[in-house]
């Protein structure tokens, strides 16, 4: 049984199709990554999952059931409007949502928690003394505490600094290995990439990509190039076989036309410099967002 399944799920704002069409199998015990350009879809179908919004058509189940109530009791949330009810204290609102899931005596747990995420020194203080990360790392342990089956984070790393970046996911982590299914929406390619067993993509409301990061990448072969040059030799697509540079500062990504011969593209460039890494790979998730959703795939639809 599947943690989630859509089936055929449309979901339209007066003229606007938010969603197309969506069928989705989320497997329990995975991370799943839902990734998109703003305004694509993501954060209506979590909210459908969460049964804050029906769908127009098609259908929504939670662990084989239909979802009754958007604080059903096996699902924890993290919305993408971060609200919480700024004059309580800190221990006093997990308590609280904690309590909304029919969970009891939960102070050794909300102690952990604060201890985990660096808040200890805050649980006296109101809500609204808090810094924004702080906020944050509240609003998660309050999705988390009440150890929910399904957990749906609407952008859980925004905003933060690596540091508390690097602990939520390290927590998302542990909670999969404790059984539970995490769905979450992010902008960070990185993030999805190290994280997620299956990664999700909607574009115009239509799924555009579905599966683990291995099969996605395998999809559109190894038609990438990694490589570091002793220095800067200017505009690398000069080079015959190269149809697009991605420059990150330290290394560049090159992406090869149809047919190209690696061994040449490498020939070319130790021609202009030394060359101190050159790697043959498949394109990163960052990249593939890119082609699908960037400028040059809008310019490709319209040509």
């Amino acid at each position: 049984m599947n943690a989630v399944k859509i089936e055929n799920v449309t979901k339209t704002f007066g003229d606007v199709v938010a969603v197309d069409d969506l069928s989705l199998d989320v497997p329990p015990g995975t991370v799943y990554g839902f990734i998109g350009p703003n305004g694509s879809g993501k954060t209506t179908t979590l909210r459908m999952i969460m049964n804050i919004f029906y769908p127009n058509r098609g259908s929504i189940e939670v662990f084989g059931e239909r979802v009754q109530g958007a604080a059903a009791d096996r699902i924890g949330y993290l919305p993408e409007e971060r609200g919480l009810y700024k004059k309580m204290k800190v221990r006093d609102i997990l308590r609280f949502y904690a309590e909304l899931k029919g969970r009891k005596d939960l102070k050794p747990a909300v102690a952990d928690w604060l201890e985990r995420m660096q808040l200890s020194d805050w649980a006296n203080k109101k809500v609204e003394t808090l810094s924004k990360g702080m906020s944050q790392k509240v609003q998660f342990i309050a999705a988390v505490i009440a150890e929910p089956e399904l957990i749906v984070l609407d952008e859980p790393f925004s905003g933060l600094d690596p540091v508390n970046a690097e602990v939520i996911k390290d927590v998302v982590l542990e909670l999969k290995r404790k059984g539970a299914t995490i769905l979450f929406s992010t902008h960070d390619m990185n993030v999805a990439e190290k994280i997620c067993d299956y990664i999700f993509m909607i574009f115009k409301g239509r799924k555009v990509l579905d599966g683990t990061l291995t099969s996605i990448q395998d999809s559109y072969g190894s038609d990438t190039l990694r490589v570091s040059l002793d220095r800067d030799v200017g505009d690398l697509t000069a080079i015959t076989g190269v149809q697009r540079v991605n420059d990150y500062g330290s290394f560049k990504e090159i992406r090869m036309v149809d047919g190209a011969n690696p061994q040449e593209i490498l020939a070319a460039l130790m021609e202009r410099a030394a060359v101190q890494r050159f790697e043959i790979t498949c394109p990163s998730l960052q990249d593939i967002f890119v082609r699908i959703a960037g400028p040059e795939a809008e310019e490709a639809t319209h040509a």
